[in-house]
């Protein structure tokens, strides 16, 4: 790929898109103004008073208490700015919200869409660059927003494109299913990205292909989109990404084969120590066959890296970030925390939960999985009250989870002394 200064990429043309959009896109790449309104999400009133219902369900451990931060329709991954000003919250429909907390008071006070002059297509995945720069990974593209922190309260907004429309996998690919993208910018300075392959297993004729591509893996690429590569292999489908801030090690969640039954295959965390290692798909889901070599010719000379973890089958482990924060007790530091999403498809429903490990500190590996918060699934009815998707922390070290099912983001926050 042709390598493009943040100045190149604003001039970039649209032909994929439809005509409203590359119109609104082109203006906004030449600083001029759309008619664009916000869509406001209302704070108060009756569908709030039913969320806070739900807080008496949720069980957090001794010492912690949970409240609702906001109420936002569909909230998915989540990014917070880093002066702390903003949360944005992607979805898997057409909408990126900024969620703000003028007073500090650990409530949202707004939460409108960014961006709402630009046509989004599952912008699932926000993240930022250390010096503040918003890129945000759609199903086949990849955009930056170089000063949304500051200017988010403007319906138009400065805006590049780092992988154009059709460019991030080949159109042809583009699929309802495994669509939603998360993105980090790694310790590096390089843009790391999720592609989920759309197939529960993917037919062997595409397998050299999405290889190639890095579809069903993890691509790294510059941050204005030149260098690409594949990062890493043998993935199902990842909505979860963190690097440990204490080794830049690369971490993820994987979501496995459905239609095996209730107790196979598990879920996966994984951990990455070097670029370009196997993770097995679809050969293989933490430790159980998928397909057979016979059928699926296993790449020669490749090894599998076997996961940190094996999860609850079926549990749809998602978003996940390292607590590099002091305001939980110390048992928590340097450990991960993951959201359960919940399973889907399983004949006894299983997950929606904030899972937690910690990692030994001779090795660095996962020790166990245990579950720190849960209660949004009944467990006598087997219904959802909320489904947790990712975990975003605010600046003083509390816990975010959006939820994607109710249409909130939770806080958890430490207010006393456990014996932990």
């Amino acid at each position: 790929m042709i390598k493009r200064s943040f100045a190149g990429f604003l001039c970039t043309s649209l032909l994929s898109t439809p005509l409203l959009a590359q119109d609104n896109m082109d203006k906004l790449t030449n600083m001029q103004k759309t008619d664009a309104t916000f869509t406001y999400i209302d704070q108060e009133g009756e569908r709030t008073e039913a969320l806070k219902e739900i807080l008496e369900h949720i069980n957090v451990p001794e010492g912690f208490e949970v409240s609702l931060y906001a109420a936002v329709p569909d909230a998915r991954s989540m990014a917070m700015a880093p002066q702390g000003t903003v949360l944005f919250a992607g979805t898997r429909k057409d909408k990126v919200w900024s969620i703000v907390d003028r007073d500090r008071n650990r409530v949202a006070d707004e939460v409108k869409d960014f961006a709402p002059s630009v046509t989004f297509d599952i912008p699932n995945g926000p993240c930022f660059s250390p010096d503040g720069f918003l890129y945000i990974a759609e199903r086949n593209r990849i955009l930056v927003f170089p000063a949304a922190e500051f200017f988010f309260e403007s319906p138009d907004i400065a805006v590049g494109e780092v992988v154009p429309q059709g460019e991030l996998i080949p159109v042809e690919e583009e699929s309802f299913n495994h669509s939603a993208r998360v993105c980090d910018v790694g310790p590096d300075g390089k843009l790391y990205v999720s592609l989920g392959q759309p197939h529960n297993v993917q037919p062997v004729d595409k397998i050299e292909m999405y290889d190639k591509i890095g579809i069903g893996g993890i691509v790294r690429m510059n941050t204005d989109g030149s260098g690409r590569e594949v990062y890493t292999r043998g993935v199902r489908n990842s909505v979860g990404q963190d690097f440990n801030p204490a080794t830049g090690e690369l971490w993820w969640t994987d979501n496995q084969v459905d239609g095996m039954g209730d107790n196979i295959p598990a879920g996966e965390l994984n951990r990455q120590t070097e670029a370009g290692q196997h993770f097995g798909f679809p050969w293989t889901n933490s430790g159980t066959e998928i397909v057979s070599e016979a059928d699926f010719p296993r790449p020669e000379g490749v090894e599998f890296t076997e996961p940190q973890l094996q999860l609850t089958p079926h549990a749809a482990d998602l978003g996940m970030r390292f607590y590099h924060d002091d305001s939980f007790p110390e048992k928590y530091h340097g450990g991960i925390f993951w959201a359960q999403h919940g399973s889907w498809n399983r004949t006894e429903p299983v997950g929606a939960r904030v899972m937690f490990t910690a990692l030994d500190p001779e090795t660095g590996d996962a020790t166990n999985a245990q579950v720190f918060a849960d209660g949004w699934l009944n467990e006598e009815t087997g219904e959802y009250r909320g489904r947790p998707m990712d975990i975003e922390f605010l600046p003083d070290g509390s816990m975010l989870i959006s939820d994607d099912f109710a249409g909130a983001i939770w806080r958890i926050a430490y207010v006393g002394k456990s014996d932990g």
